[in-house]
């Protein structure tokens, strides 16, 4: 017997809640912004909003589907099923944080605060939830196969991610590694930076746009539904041993960078979420390339 729908609503404690535990009560929380001339009723009312908006979709949920609710900081830890639907209830980013942790099901992002959110992954308004649920199981009903990046490393570890994957040293210090291309024919060059950046389409949007309006790059940033990447290094170091002439470059899709790590330590992790990364260290090879995966977005 085929086990009924579940609806997973994805979210993320709010900025009161977590000025709140920090400071014990409300009064506290606000005496601490008044003495840095903030008003704690715009985050609070930020909170009832998004509040407001969870107990909406909740509602929308149909009686005969299952449901369960997992925060941001539980992603790593919650097992999600091959029938389940996921309602992202936030920010943009909330939908990145929970990409890497599903295999093809669908995604309804719900935004709680029009105006404040670009709106890019969070599409949709708490009233429409409940006509997107029962069309998000049926396929080729209007969702986008955005596509993600992949890091694979010579230890089978791997990572994926929707906007970009950084790698470098924690705390962004130089990192020494040896880089080269698939279609390169095995040239490497021995790098000391801060670290690589390889983007997608949706990250175009963030942080690879910043880097590649800063270097005036002439590639053309790609659309989230497209297969290809941009990949920069930042603040490549020119020195007898370490080169700076493979900075910029495209990934089509089948092809790859290789970074050999040749520091003490390496870490790569996926749109922004420095806790769930990848760890190398001295000698260890990485592949970085085109996710196979798609992430289907409504």
């Amino acid at each position: 017997m085929s086990l009924a729908p579940r609806a997973v609503l994805v979210h993320r404690t709010t900025e009161y809640e977590e000025l709140v535990a920090r400071h014990g009560t409300h009064g506290q929380a606000a005496f601490f912004l008044r003495s840095r001339g903030r008003d704690i009723e715009e985050i609070a009312e930020r909170h009832r909003r998004t509040r407001r908006s969870m107990a909406e979709v909740t509602a929308a949920i149909p009686l005969t589907w299952r449901q369960t609710q997992v925060e941001r900081a539980d992603l790593d830890r919650f097992l999600f099923g091959p029938e389940d639907v996921v309602v992202v209830v936030g920010q943009d980013g909330l939908v990145a944080n929970v990409a890497k942790y599903l295999t093809g099901q669908p995604v309804v992002g719900v935004d709680t605060d029009p105006g404040r959110n670009p709106g890019v992954l969070v599409r949709h308004r708490p009233e429409s939830v409940a006509g997107l649920l029962p069309a998000a199981l049926a396929r080729g009903t209007g969702a986008d196969e955005l596509t993600m990046v992949e890091a694979v490393a010579d230890d089978t570890q791997r990572l994926v991610a929707l906007n970009e994957i950084y790698l470098g040293a924690p705390g962004h210090q130089t990192v020494r590694y040896r880089l080269g291309l698939d279609d390169d024919r095995g040239a490497v060059e021995a790098q000391a930076s801060s670290g690589v950046l390889v983007g997608t389409g949706t990250g175009a949007s963030g942080w690879l746009r910043s880097l590649w309006q800063e270097r005036g790059a002439t590639l053309p940033l790609p659309r989230p539904t497209d297969d290809r990447l941009l990949w920069f290094v930042r603040e490549a170091w020119p020195s007898p041993a370490t080169g700076t002439s493979l900075v910029a470059g495209e990934l089509a899709a089948g092809s790859a960078l290789h970074l050999t790590v040749e520091s003490e330590r390496l870490v790569a992790f996926g749109d922004g979420m420095e806790q769930d990364a990848v760890q190398l260290t001295w000698g260890q090879r990485v592949r970085v390339g085109v996710c196979t995966e798609r992430l289907r977005l409504l």
